[in-house]
């Protein structure tokens, strides 16, 4: 008995360590900080402790459980691609079913849990931002237009307006143009990681823009969509009542992404340097970003 414990422990413990892994948990994290910042700016200070835990609670249920559907959707093409071919379930390590169900359980506990310790409107953002990426993205948009990231982009910003529903129990100007930011942020990075991985993303047929318009075209786009960021940023700061803390941390994120962006551009288009530069500093842009937002409203 004592010498099966060990082992129960070690099944139970890979178990669940593969069901947290099929809620993309680092993705997770990244929503789950906007949904907090998004509450602080709109309460404009730090939220009730149960109120703020019950709406990270069931924004990250919302936001696992649709991974595990995007996860049990995308099986049969990310064995294909080495970025994927690690995940639970090309490796065998749980059933399908297994994740769907689990996909779906999470999905159904989020509006619940929203409904009752949060409010109706933010429940119907939970399921509104788990159908937009579990289906809209995952099960239309991805395989189907090279403009899947861009459309499929408001997936990732539903949790800004999860956080500011969740005190104000309503959306204003400001909470959408929090939103723009990150749907409009999701192409460049989004697009710098399809860059150097053209040729998996080619091979598993999904049609991402380096595949079906080539790497300059993209490139130019990626610096489009930089441009509208900068912009959506500035715009935010002279109508969101914030001070000069976040005037001076876009200024400073939104120029180092889009020095980055111009460099990818202005790569010869069978180098990534700067692609995997941009890819980084989009991800260190989110951090910096959003949190120059909660300290321009302090």
């Amino acid at each position: 008995m004592n010498q099966d414990s060990p082992s129960l422990l070690s099944r139970l413990t890979h178990t669940i360590s593969v069901y947290i892994e099929v809620t993309k948990p680092k993705i997770l994290f990244m929503l789950s900080f906007t949904s907090l910042c998004a509450a602080i700016v709109a309460q404009r200070g730090m939220p009730s402790m149960d109120v703020t835990l019950a709406m990270l609670l069931s924004a990250s249920l919302s936001a696992g459980g649709s991974a595990a559907i995007n996860m049990w959707y995308d099986r049969d093409v990310d064995h294909i691609m080495e970025r994927t071919a690690n995940r639970p379930l090309p490796l065998g390590l749980i059933q399908p079913a297994s994740v769907l169900r689990f996909g779906l359980v999470l999905g159904v506990l989020s509006v619940v849990i929203a409904f009752f310790f949060v409010n109706p409107l933010t429940a119907c953002l939970n399921a509104a931002g788990y159908f937009y990426y579990a289906v809209i993205y995952t099960m239309w948009l991805k395989r189907r237009t090279p403009q899947n990231i861009v459309i499929g982009g408001g997936a990732g910003a539903f949790p800004i307006l999860i956080g500011w529903s969740s005190v104000t129990n309503s959306l204003d100007l400001t909470a959408w143009l929090m939103f723009m930011v990150i749907f409009l942020w999701t192409p460049p990075h989004s697009w710098a990681l399809a860059l150097y991985k053209n040729e998996e993303y080619t091979k598993a047929g999904i049609p991402m823009m380096p595949v079906v318009i080539g790497p300059r075209g993209t490139k130019i786009q990626s610096l489009i969509y930089m441009v509208l960021l900068f912009i959506c940023s500035i715009v935010l700061y002279l109508h969101g009542n914030f001070n000069t803390i976040y005037l001076a941390g876009a200024i400073l994120f939104n120029s180092a992404l889009l020095y980055c962006t111009f460099r990818m551009w202005k790569e010869e288009d069978h180098l990534f340097f700067w692609a995997k530069r941009t890819f980084i500093c989009s991800l260190f842009y989110i951090l910096g970003v959003f949190s120059t937002m909660v300290m321009g409203v302090s």
